[in-house]
């Protein structure tokens, strides 16, 4: 009877990086698909989606935006903030303006409408919050911890785009 040698401790603590469980990435997209979830419910009442929610935070708290800045602030290029502000468009939250400097350039209006609904989404920071089960302590820290890990893998992102370009990759 032969026995099947175990593996080394280094090799197991090895294999143990490729579990699930252990991927960061996979613990952060669980949170967003369960945030999402909530927001779902909650934004039902609103008659938003999450993208078009935030769409409306950017514009409560900046008021009338190029589409350029708008995405900007978003993170979202042109052909997904589009479609978006087109539904806003058309529930009679928001109006979409040609600049009369540039024509190139379209500016996103509140209406009377949008302006109104947001007394409305004053509850959803809350609840989502009370969600959590966190203190407002803990989630300002996760919250700073997560724009670091933003940063810090936006820069890699960045480092990596960079290398490649001068390396085989880029050729």
């Amino acid at each position: 009877m032969t026995s099947t040698p175990s593996p080394s401790r280094e090799a197991q603590a090895e294999a143990d990086y490729l579990r699930l469980d252990q991927q960061i990435c996979f613990s952060l997209n669980a949170a967003s698909r369960a945030f999402g979830s909530v927001y779902r419910v909650l934004l039902k009442d609103l008659g938003l989606t999450y993208p078009q929610y935030l769409v409306m935070l950017a514009l409560w708290e900046h008021g009338e935006l190029p589409v350029k800045k708008l995405g900007e602030y978003l993170r979202l290029d042109s052909g997904t903030l589009s479609p978006l502000l087109k539904r806003l468009e058309t529930a009679g939250l928001v109006r979409r303006e040609r600049s009369t400097l540039d024509e190139r350039s379209v500016h996103i209006h509140l209406t009377d409408d949008g302006m109104a609904l947001r007394e409305r989404a004053l509850v959803v920071p809350r609840r989502i919050a009370a969600s959590t089960g966190f203190d407002l302590d803990e989630i300002t820290d996760l919250q700073g911890r997560l724009n670091r890990l933003t940063a810090a893998l936006n820069a890699a992102a960045l480092d990596e785009d960079l290398s490649c370009a001068g390396g085989e990759f880029g050729k």
